[in-house]
């Protein structure tokens, strides 16, 4: 399946007409909860939060393996156990969205309910058996998502942003030009993308989309692709150059030089993953992954260790954990083959996503977030 891209993609969407400065909109204070759900190829993972300044504060969640895609590789369809080990929790997430009462939500489904073509079947199902409606997104708002979930991560001095999204069925890059917009404002300029990609007519600087791209490879849809290479060295060196082979019409792909105001914000499981490796974790803390700064060099000493493990070594090890060490591998190639091609030394770690970029999306639309994004960090 190829990569999905608009069709002006790869020239920088213009700032448009200037027009009389807008009122800075009143921060409405809110108690009410939000909740977000999101449906991936590999995982069902919800958030019920509550706004708090310009974050918010979790006050419940849910995360599963769920495996949903298996089998759709060769089959084009979601098989019958995959749905119903996904009903089973989803079911776990609506009782916990009554017993909390929550009324704002938001809950999508993303890559597998893309592709499979018994998807809209299984979206009713779901709703009759649990009562939640499901939302199947496209790929911009899931790339659009991913990036304003990582704007309290983005450096003052960033002026090309790459924003990485790793999915259980797709991979998602969002190319952003901020060198318009002041350094205290680029973080608050990112969330403001939450509308869409191409900006508002306004005469308030605007992050500018350079480009945007979908991958339909994810840990779980690339490890399928390379299932029958038994050398698992070699599968990974085939995984990773494939993946590479997928970004060669993405523009930023052709960077040549390096540059100390770019950045590379990495979000997914596989990501969040090598961070606690790399810092030896046994159990994993977030505080200390999401924010952190790693070297190229770090990654690769993390993915060789991986490797040097083998597959039973992966599943023993206690940073990879039980649910993720059949696919870490995939993640990996998908990580280094990004690392490999554009122009920096370094990669802002995100544990942060998807759910958050939900819940982001709507407090921003209900006006219930503050404007300074220094106070949305952990």
């Amino acid at each position: 399946m190829a990569s999905k891209r608009p069709k002006d993609a790869g020239a920088r969407y213009s700032q448009g007409a200037r027009h009389a400065p807008q009122p800075v909109p009143r921060v409405r204070r809110s108690s009410a909860l939000y909740a977000a759900l999101d449906l991936g190829t590999n995982s069902c993972r919800m958030l019920i939060a509550v706004p708090r300044g310009a974050g918010f504060r979790v006050v419940d969640s849910f995360s599963k393996s769920v495996q949903l895609g298996l089998g759709l590789e060769s089959s084009g369809r979601l098989s019958r156990r995959s749905m119903l080990r996904t009903i089973q929790a989803l079911r776990i997430c609506q009782q916990k969205l009554k017993r909390h009462k929550v009324r704002r939500m938001r809950l999508v489904a993303t890559e597998a309910c893309r592709r499979a073509l018994n998807a809209e079947d299984f979206i009713d199902r779901v709703h009759r058996e649990t009562g939640l409606r499901l939302d199947i997104i496209q790929t911009e708002e899931e790339a659009r998502l991913a990036v304003i979930s990582c704007a309290p991560l983005v450096c003052p001095k960033t002026e090309n942003l790459l924003i990485v999204d790793i999915g259980g069925g797709s991979t998602e890059l969002v190319w952003i030009d901020l060198s318009g917009v002041a350094k205290h404002d680029r973080a608050c300029a990112i969330m403001r993308l939450h509308a869409g990609f191409k900006p508002a007519l306004s005469n308030i600087p605007q992050a500018r989309v350079v480009d945007w791209i979908s991958v339909p490879l994810g840990v779980a849809t690339l490890r399928e692709q390379f299932n029958d290479v038994e050398d698992d060295a070699g599968r990974f060196a085939l995984m990773s150059w494939y993946f590479e082979e997928n970004l060669a019409g993405f523009s930023p792909y052709h960077a040549k030089e390096r540059t100390e105001h770019f950045q590379i914000v990495g979000t997914s499981g596989t990501v969040t993953t090598v961070a606690a490796s790399h810092l030896g974790l046994k159990r994993y803390d977030r505080t200390k992954v999401d924010g952190l700064s790693m070297s190229t060099k770090q990654i690769d000493a993390v993915i060789h260790s991986y490797l040097a493990m083998g597959p039973s070594g992966r599943r023993a090890d206690p940073r990879i954990g039980s649910d993720r060490h059949a696919l870490i591998m995939s993640g990996a190639a998908i990580l280094q083959a990004l690392m490999r091609c554009w122009p920096t030394d370094s990669l802002s770690v995100a544990d942060r996503g998807l759910r958050e970029g939900l819940l982001y999306s709507q407090m921003s639309a209900d006006g219930v977030l503050d404007t300074d994004f220094s106070k949305a960090l952990p």
